[in-house]
């Protein structure tokens, strides 16, 4: 039986971010329980940086991530359109008033004047430039590679059946044999709770929620440098990609159990229904549709730390939508607590506190 100072359960950004902050400092095992890594909800994302995205309890962790990104290359321009109609000026200036302060560039624009084919009751609109593409497959193939040349170790088909803390380290049974290990993350995305549980911790009510995505052909195709357009009150959001194509969700929410997620045609046509109120653009094809899991804890932010009841579990899960776009500084925020070290200079304002699982002690 091999012996690891940290194992982590989860392979997706989070646990594969995290793993290649500590592999250089600790022997550090991933546990997968699909036969490759990211397959549920890494692999499906939208792939995109936004300051707002998430709001400001989520921006420094998003803010501080973005020089990372960018040093990494995996960031490329985009732009961001918040519309709205006449009767959400409300909803527009809270927004406005929620970043105010932040460092985030926000600036009031007519939107009709930034793409073509808008309607005429889109009137409002805030312009976020600082909005970017995200090569997903490029960051998380980065963290796995980083984490291998530290000697860290990747076993997938390892789903976790039995956890149990023994001695001062914990036995791990999985579906790809027995490992041990001093610490427990638990990076498990949408079954968070179910690993917690097996590892004798209450849990902290880490709820998964489906997303559909689709990819579009438009007539006309989107024009050049158009921006990710999203709905100042929730309901859309649509960003171009290569060949001409867009991606489109009707940033739906449906709670859901932890699983293989699939779209539902009903989303489907609710998606093209509102996209369809939105510009006089015509939908010539759907080409793809899938759909991810989202996990959100009750109050809505990530959780780092380790747990308040179960001595050697350390919690890294609840990153809703947003954990690829912050994932560089959640890792350095989250290792800084794991190893008990002094925090990189990139996330030395960010109070750790604020995200830790003590939070919903009782």
């Amino acid at each position: 039986m091999s012996r690891y100072d940290i194992a982590i359960v989860g392979a997706g950004i989070a646990g594969a971010s995290l793993a290649a902050e500590v592999a250089p400092h600790a022997r550090v095992l991933l546990l997968e329980a699909e036969d490759r890594p990211g397959y549920h909800a890494t692999g499906r994302s939208a792939a995109f940086w936004s300051e707002t995205y998430g709001g400001p309890d989520i921006q420094p962790l998003t803010t501080a991530s973005g020089p990372l990104l960018a040093a990494g290359g995996f960031l490329e321009p985009l732009g961001s359109l918040h519309i709205g109609r006449a009767t959400e000026q409300g909803r527009i200036e809270t927004f406005l008033r929620e970043f105010e302060g932040s460092g985030v560039a926000l600036q009031a624009v007519d939107p009709r004047e930034t793409l073509p084919g808008l309607r005429p009751e889109w009137t409002l609109g805030v312009y976020e430039p600082s909005c970017e593409y995200i090569d997903v497959g490029g960051l998380h193939a980065a963290g796995l590679a980083v984490t291998r040349r530290a000697g860290g170790e990747l076993v997938v088909s390892a789903t976790l059946e039995a956890a149990v803390r023994e001695g001062g380290r914990w036995l791990l049974d999985t579906r790809a044999g027995r490992f041990e290990a001093d610490i427990l993350v638990n990076a498990a995305g949408a079954w968070a709770d179910s690993v917690a549980a097996m590892a004798g911790a209450r849990p902290l009510g880490i709820q998964p929620y489906r997303r559909t995505m689709l990819q579009l052909r438009t007539d006309p195709a989107p024009p050049p440098r158009c921006p990710h357009v999203t709905h100042i009150g929730g309901s859309f959001y649509f960003k171009p990609e290569a060949g001409g194509r867009l991606w489109l969700s009707p940033h739906d929410e449906t709670r859901c159990d932890p699983g293989d997620a699939a779209p539902e045609e009903l989303d489907v046509a609710i998606a093209i229904d509102r996209f369809e109120h939105v510009v006089d653009w015509r939908v010539a094809a759907l080409e793809h549709k899938w759909a991810g899991l989202r996990s959100f804890a009750p109050d809505r932010l990530p959780v780092y730390g380790f747990d308040s009841q179960i001595e050697g579990l350390f919690w890294c899960a609840g990153q809703g939508g947003f954990g690829i776009q912050t994932a560089p500084a959640a890792a350095k925020l989250a290792a800084a607590v794991l190893l008990a070290r002094a925090p990189d200079v990139e996330i030395s304002a960010i109070d750790p506190g604020r995200y830790s699982p003590g939070r919903f002690a009782v």
